[in-house]
């Protein structure tokens, strides 16, 4: 198998394993980019690219719900209370993301500020699972406009690499109310437009640097998000069932400082550092 394939396995694989997770599934990408080497502009467009795969298995785990949505949109309000308020969050980060995209990645996709958003998110974490947590929505449904709009600022802050889409919008959700099955949940809805949106701006904006033998390893990585993605997702729903998100904090913590400590130390030549 051609190298390029392996690099575009591992990198799929990656992906499916942190989109969902509270530990930043762009910073992860990253930093495997850097240790594998597999970087430059059609690289970066690949990292999002396959992010549509790890939504495939939102899209799959959720079919029924989804469907029930769209046949209701003609006459039921759940429905369309549903729909707005995955909109309504998902207007923030479009506006905030065009107008400084481009800033952010020329300054903060590199490994060493990815270290430093993991260890602070990290912190965060820990701060909001030890407040007591005030429960007024239960369920997803249960959501209004403002609930959801408050979320969607949240998830602007994961415009920096590093911080984490999911982990922004379910620690968001418990402090504003929710519980975890339904911050949860809400942030796999909200990916949805969010993912996919990105990845259809970026493969189409940057259309003119692929070639039709592109196609394979982009498939392949794709996949490989696809797969690793629905895996976890259906252990996540079991772990919050029965546990907080304190294990996540640990894990970014320590990992920022290995991160770091390789840095600096020149154990670990991070080429983009």
């Amino acid at each position: 198998m051609d190298l390029v394939y392996l690099k575009a396995l591992a990198m799929g694989i990656v992906e499916g394993l942190t989109e969902f997770l509270p530990i930043s599934s762009t910073g992860h990408l990253i930093l495997a980019g850097s240790l594998l080497d597999f970087q430059g502009e059609k690289a970066k467009v690949f990292e999002i690219v396959i992010q549509t795969g790890a939504i495939l298995a939102i899209l799959v785990e959720y079919r029924a719900r989804l469907l029930a949505v769209l046949a209701g949109l003609g006459h039921q309000e759940s429905a369309r209370r549903f729909v707005s308020n995955v909109l309504v969050a998902f207007l923030p980060a479009v506006v905030l993301g065009l107008a400084f995209g481009k800033l952010i990645k020329s300054y903060l996709f590199h490994p060493v500020p990815v270290a430093c958003a993991f260890i602070a998110g990290g912190f965060v974490i820990l701060w909001a699972e030890r407040r007591r947590h005030q429960i007024t929505i239960h369920h997803v449904d249960q959501m209004g406009w403002a609930d959801a709009l408050k979320i969607g600022f949240a998830q602007c802050l994961a415009l920096v690499p590093g911080t984490s889409r999911s982990g922004a919008t379910i620690i968001a959700g418990l402090l504003f109310g929710c519980s975890r099955q339904a911050a949860t949940e809400f942030s796999f809805f909200l990916a949805i437009p969010t993912l996919i949106g990105a990845g259809l701006y970026e493969a189409y904006k940057s259309r003119a640097l692929f070639e039709r033998a592109d196609l394979g390893w982009f498939g392949l990585g794709s996949i490989a998000a696809f797969v690793s993605a629905f895996l976890c997702i259906r252990w996540l729903l079991r772990y919050i069932s029965s546990h907080d998100f304190t294990i996540f904090a640990w894990y970014r913590i320590a990992f920022g400082f290995v991160i770091l400590a390789t840095a600096y130390s020149g154990l670990i030549n991070w080429s983009a550092a």
